[in-house]
């Protein structure tokens, strides 16, 4: 049974930045894909980051050059660094795993999922 777990939510201001942990188990990081999600209220969720098997990375035209998803597989780990960072980056953050899939920015191919981690930028 894959299990994902997130943090690194928080409160900051504009212009901060915060780093989300997403810890896997029942896997590895080295076989998967990776994806970070957000979904503000009334809104719906939007793929901002996502890593393959292989460390390929995509990203949102939103967050491209001010997130950064990296992974370390001796500790199954997927992290998100994001910095300068928006109001509209408010919201609730969660990392997805999926065996393999084309496009890791797109929710539906995503069989695994955490919890999720808030985050809001004021």
């Amino acid at each position: 049974q894959v299990q994902l777990v997130e943090s690194g939510g928080d409160s900051v201001q504009a212009g901060g930045s915060l780093r989300h942990t997403c810890v896997a188990s029942g896997y590895t990081s080295r076989s998967h894909c990776i994806g970070w999600f957000r979904q503000a209220p009334g809104k719906e969720r939007e793929g901002v980051a996502g890593i393959t098997d292989v460390g390929r990375t995509s990203y949102a035209g939103s967050v491209k050059g001010r997130f950064t998803i990296s992974k370390d597989n001796a500790k199954n780990t997927v992290y998100l660094q994001m910095n300068s960072l928006k109001p509209e980056d408010s919201g609730m953050y969660t990392c997805a795993a999926v065996w393999w899939t084309s496009n890791t920015l797109l929710a539906a191919n995503y069989h695994y999922w955490g919890q999720g981690t808030q985050v809001t930028v004021s």
